[in-house]
C-alpha cells in the first residue's frame, strides 16, 4: 500500500467479526487472522471450560512465546552468519 491509504477488513475470529483498520494487505490480515482463530480454537478444544477471555489471553500467550523464541532462533542464526563472515 502506497502512503497513508489505509484499508478496512472485516474478519472473523472464533465466531466473531471485527473490522481491522491499517496499512496492510487485505490478503495478510485474513491470513492473520485465520492463524489466530485456528489457535483459539485448538485452545479451546484442550480445555472446553474457558472464557473467551481467558481463551484470548492464552492465545496471546502462546503467539508471544512462539515470537519471542522465534526471535532469539533468528539472533543466534545471525550471529553465527556473522562469525562465518568474519
Amino acid at each position: 500500500m502506497a502512503g497513508d491509504d489505509k484499508t478496512r477488513v472485516t474478519v472473523e475470529i472464533y465466531n466473531k467479526y471485527y473490522t481491522v483498520v491499517g496499512n496492510e494487505d487485505p490478503k495478510h490480515v485474513r491470513l492473520v487472522a485465520s492463524q489466530v482463530d485456528q489457535k483459539i480454537r485448538e485452545i479451546h478444544s484442550l480445555n472446553q471450560q474457558l472464557t473467551t477471555t481467558e481463551l484470548a489471553v492464552l492465545t496471546a500467550v502462546n503467539t508471544m512465546n512462539d515470537y519471542m523464541k522465534l526471535k532469539e532462533d533468528y539472533a543466534k542464526l545471525l550471529g553465527s552468519q556473522q562469525k562465518k563472515e568474519d
